[in-house]
């Protein structure tokens, strides 16, 4: 997916995993004070259970990320994560929809992520509904949501 201003493409988790782990690092570890052993897991390195996408600016640098596990019957988008100063420009837009586009092209017909309950507005404009009651996730409020593809 492309944009004047950034584009949004597949990341390889050998190749990217400095790239991703920074970006995630500064939005929920720094930022949101995730605890990092929470933060990353195994699962990021297998390719068979896992997606990693990557937003870059126009000059090539790494502005975002997410990633989206295969699980069954329905795909978990996750750890979707943008610097503060590319925030409110369709980074979190452009993430969302290319891993949605993806998921329904390897046949899945829902969606379904943890939103942490204030970004909740930001899934609704996305098609995303609630789905379940509030939770708490390393401390922070989540709502499941899901979209249907």
């Amino acid at each position: 997916m492309t944009n004047p201003l950034f584009q949004v493409a597949l990341a390889d988790w050998d190749t990217y995993q400095g790239v991703l782990c920074g970006i995630r690092h500064t939005v929920f570890v720094v930022e949101q004070l995730v605890p990092i052993e929470f933060e990353m897991d195994a699962t990021d390195a297998d390719p068979g259970q896992v997606m990693h996408v990557i937003a870059s600016d126009s000059h090539g640098d790494p502005i975002g990320t997410a990633r989206m596990l295969l699980e069954v019957p329905m795909p978990r988008i996750g750890r979707m994560a943008v610097l503060r100063s590319w925030r409110g420009q369709g980074v979190g837009r452009a993430l969302l929809e290319f891993l949605c586009d993806v998921a329904k092209k390897r046949g899945y017909q829902q969606a379904r992520l943890n939103s942490q309950t204030h970004a909740t507005p930001f899934y609704y404009k996305q098609g995303f509904l609630s789905h379940g009651s509030e939770f708490f996730e390393v401390g922070i409020p989540h709502l499941e949501m899901r979209r249907d593809l």
